[in-house]
């Protein structure tokens, strides 16, 4: 079916039944996005990447709380395609999420329209694809989410609003690097890092005197980077929808899959200045600069470049320590932040999750409480919603670390909806990890060096933690959350909107039927 048919008929064919998902008073945002693949050169070699509409990076999506996204999603690629949307929380829709264990892919030569609502959100977040190592072929773009017009934000408007998306890059096409993890061998030292896809010369305008609001996301694949700008201060202000409080730093580390916000004045002489991405915990330190450009520039970069933290792993957590909620501010309602007293609420249950690392049948392996997930031919969301039985199992995950050698499976770990519990993960390798949990925000209590104890409980901030969606682990460390399990997942299915008319089956569930049209 030609693209623009594409575009027409599931328009058509899904309007009517939109109002059955989302609230009608709220607006519509409509994209129409075609993916194809595309020579890029973010290093100076040529690549095969991966665009959306014919650029690399995607395009941003703008929104404002409580839009309802209508995404087209046409895939010109020669294999199945997904995205999913980091940090957008779904809320009663985790069929939209948009990775492999809710969603069935996009299968080339076809089409999928994404019916997204960002609910109660503001901040800023990005998008990525989600299967077949795509992401390390590009296919990523930001999303900024403004709050509604009569909710007060805590710093004036900015003059300029901007989307960095930084991130490690290799020069081998996705499909080798691809290979050499399917044969059951690391990644090496990434080749260099980008920012908003190119290897050196990236460019943001400013006038003197002005603010500007930096949205910074790391869209790369392991290495955790260090932001900054020559002769400039900034001052965070939200990280992943929550207000901080405005603390100001010189530099900023921004793990993998996280997303801050800065506000950045141009107060210096006016000329250009580098701006400094450059890789965290590498034996090699990579690094890369593009440009804050003043209006009224007289003269080109100068100087040396800025250097910045490589190793030091107590600087890094101090710094994430040091980031706290604005407990005053509004979110995306007008109530306060702090009015959720997280901190005065008992948890229900308490979960370690402990990573490793090892061989199995000869292959490189990563595992949970000893468990390394294997997926399955049908969406777990799926086949809980078919109850087609055999392709996951509930509880074969244990709550804490067993200490066993690593297994395969397709493992679930139960939960109970509404509950309030806290998580612990436990990091007992040299390198440093990321967390996400699709569908949620949480507060990260607390994170320190060595293993979790009970005791650790004592130095937890119930106060004024800041709530983000993913949360860095250090080498040898642990870092705890807090999370209210109010966003119906995968394996419960009250008080959730009905399967999409729309939704793509495969495996199992293929030939089955989603609700009556």
């Amino acid at each position: 079916m030609p693209l623009n048919l594409a575009v027409a008929a599931s328009i058509c064919s899904l309007f009517c039944s939109l109002f059955a998902i989302v609230n009608a008073e709220d607006p519509y945002r409509f994209f129409n996005w075609n993916v194809t693949y595309g020579d890029i050169y973010p290093l100076g070699a040529r690549q095969r990447g991966i665009l959306i509409n014919g650029q690399f990076p995607g395009p941003d999506i703008h929104s404002v709380t409580n839009d309802n996204l209508i995404i087209n999603v046409f895939n010109s690629l020669d294999e199945p395609f997904l995205l999913s949307w980091n940090g957008i929380q779904n809320r009663r829709n985790s069929f939209e999420d948009g990775v492999y264990g809710t969603t069935c892919p996009i299968p080339p030569g076809k089409n999928f329209t994404y019916i997204l609502q960002v609910k109660d959100q503001i901040g800023s977040f990005y998008y990525f694809p989600s299967l077949a190592f795509h992401k390390a072929a590009g296919g990523f773009g930001g999303i900024r989410i403004l709050s509604r017009p009569r909710i007060p934000v805590p710093f004036p408007d900015p003059a300029g609003d901007y989307t960095v998306l930084i991130g490690d890059w290799y020069k081998s096409n996705h499909t080798d690097l691809r290979a050499h993890l399917d044969k059951g061998k690391k990644l090496p030292l990434p080749d260099g890092i980008l920012i908003n896809g190119r290897g050196s010369g990236a460019a943001f305008n400013v006038e003197q005197g002005k603010t500007y609001r930096l949205r910074i996301s790391n869209v790369g694949l392991q290495n955790s980077l260090n932001f900054r700008i020559q002769n400039h201060k900034m001052k965070l202000v939200e990280v992943e929808g929550t207000h901080t409080l405005q603390t100001t730093y010189s530099s900023l580390d921004v793990h993998v899959g996280q997303s801050y916000s800065v506000l950045v004045t141009a107060d210096q002489p006016a000329r250009d200045y580098y701006i400094v991405v450059s890789s965290r915990f590498t034996s090699t330190v990579l690094t890369t600069t593009g440009i804050l450009h003043y209006s009224n520039s007289a003269g080109p970069v100068s100087g040396p470049i800025p250097g910045g933290p490589t190793v030091q792993i107590d600087w890094s957590l101090n710094q994430a320590r040091s980031i706290r909620s604005n407990l005053t501010a509004s979110g995306p309602r007008p109530n306060p932040q702090g009015s959720y007293h997280y901190g005065l609420i008992n948890t229900t249950r308490t979960i370690r999750l402990s990573s490793s690392a090892g061989q199995v049948n000869g292959k490189q392996r990563y595992a949970i409480n000893s468990v390394s997930f294997i997926p399955a031919d049908t969406p777990l969301k799926l086949a809980d919603y078919f109850k087609i039985g055999g392709v996951f199992h509930v509880g074969s995950i244990s709550n804490n670390p067993t200490g066993g050698g690593i297994y395969l499976d397709t493992a679930v770990m139960g939960a109970d909806y509404r509950a309030f519990i806290e998580i612990v993960f436990q990091n007992d390798e040299d390198i440093i990890q990321s967390y996400h949990l699709n569908g949620y925000q949480f507060w990260v209590v607390g994170m320190d060096g060595g293993q979790w104890t009970s005791a650790s409980r004592n130095q937890y901030n119930l106060r004024d933690a800041v709530a983000r969606v993913t949360v860095q682990v250090y080498p040898k460390s642990w870092s705890a959350i807090y999370i209210a399990l109010d966003n119906v997942a995968s394996t419960s299915l009250r008080d959730e909107y009905p399967i999409p008319k729309n939704a793509r089956l495969c495996g199992k569930a293929a030939g089955r039927h989603t609700r009556p049209l």
